[in-house]
């Protein structure tokens, strides 16, 4: 597994926030998996992640199979091969072999309502266009943000590629893989078990979530990628919000001439920034060693790259889950 611009401290070496986080993922998951090693730099972020992610995928009674294959279509929405491999797998590891085999060839699944919960989900790029709202409960909702999120991080910071040389394509290195993480994927989890590690005080959870813990770890994430903005000055901050307002999870022609185009009137200074961000939010596999090169002149530090691209993934999150707000029915 490589990552894109910088390589991650050995799990092994952490200590504090990150050291719990990775004891979490080795008791309850698949153990300090890239995407949580990439968000290491920013422990509170990746904290969140991994709270939103567990309370959402993992833990409560809504049932695996429709949460995997929701995590999969939003994973395919958002064009992010790496997680549409790893949730196939983990279908897999459900046993749901067949179902896991049309999801990875882009089909639509047989049974009508997998059949809706997949074109439901899959709308959440475009929550506008779509006019997407949720009929599901915080469990399937929150699975829908934390893949929003999760995706837009893997594909900026992690190689698309699973195992080495794409492997992770073939439908019986696929199936044997589930078989591995089957006892894993199958363990119920309790519901809250992630929330001490957000700290004494999280934020109040948002009006869809009810009392769900869901609730609270989205919070948590919430508040704590959209500090990555105080790196960028206010108009740019301001660009990147609307720009994500506007252009509604459209999927640009072209990427990088599109958000050269969008920063022309932001300040000097905050154009490489803007820009990382903006393709954080519509494109992440477009952000480019040229570009990372550029922002590390003056934000030398790993932290600050995730930071920002943690900024821009939050800000499309945050316009999916907008629409899940009373204000919008």
């Amino acid at each position: 597994m490589t990552y894109r611009f910088f390589t991650p401290a050995p799990a092994r070496t952490a200590s504090g926030l990150t050291a719990a986080v990775y004891r979490q993922l080795r008791d309850e998951f698949l153990g300090p998996v890239p995407t949580f090693q990439a968000l290491a730099a920013v422990p509170e972020v990746q904290a969140a992640t991994w709270s939103l992610l567990r309370e959402a995928l993992l833990a409560g009674d809504a049932s695996r199979v429709d949460r995997e294959l929701t995590a999969s279509a939003v994973s395919r929405a958002n064009r992010c091969r790496f997680c549409v491999d790893a949730h196939v797998m983990l279908l897999h590891a459900l046993g749901e072999h067949a179902l896991a085999e049309v999801i990875a060839q882009g089909g639509t699944p047989p049974q009508p309502g997998h059949a809706e919960l997949v074109a439901w989900a899959e709308a959440s790029r475009t929550p506008r266009a779509t006019a997407w709202a949720s009929p599901y409960g915080p469990e399937v909702t929150g699975t829908v943000l934390a893949f929003h999120f999760i995706n837009r991080v893997v594909s900026a910071l992690l190689d698309p590629d699973l195992l080495p040389g794409g492997l992770q394509r073939s439908p019986v290195v696929r199936s044997f893989g589930g078989r591995l993480y089957a006892r894993a994927a199958r363990e119920p989890k309790e519901p809250g078990g992630s929330l001490p590690l957000l700290g004494v005080d999280p934020p109040p959870p948002p009006a869809w979530a009810g009392r769900s813990p869901v609730g609270v770890a989205y919070a948590a994430l919430r508040d704590a990628a959209r500090r990555g903005g105080d790196l960028l000055g206010d108009v740019a901050r301001r660009t990147v919000e609307a720009t994500v307002r506007w252009e509604d999870g459209r999927h640009p022609d072209r990427p990088t001439d599109w958000a050269v185009d969008l920063v022309r009137d932001v300040p000097g200074a905050d154009r490489v920034g803007t820009r990382i961000a903006l393709l954080a939010a519509f494109a992440p596999s477009a952000v480019t060693a040229g570009d990372v090169a550029l922002w590390r002149l003056s934000h030398p530090d790993d932290a600050d790259l995730v930071r920002l691209v943690a900024f821009g993934a939050i800000t499309a999150t945050e316009h999916v889950a907008q629409t899940l707000s009373p204000a919008h029915h």
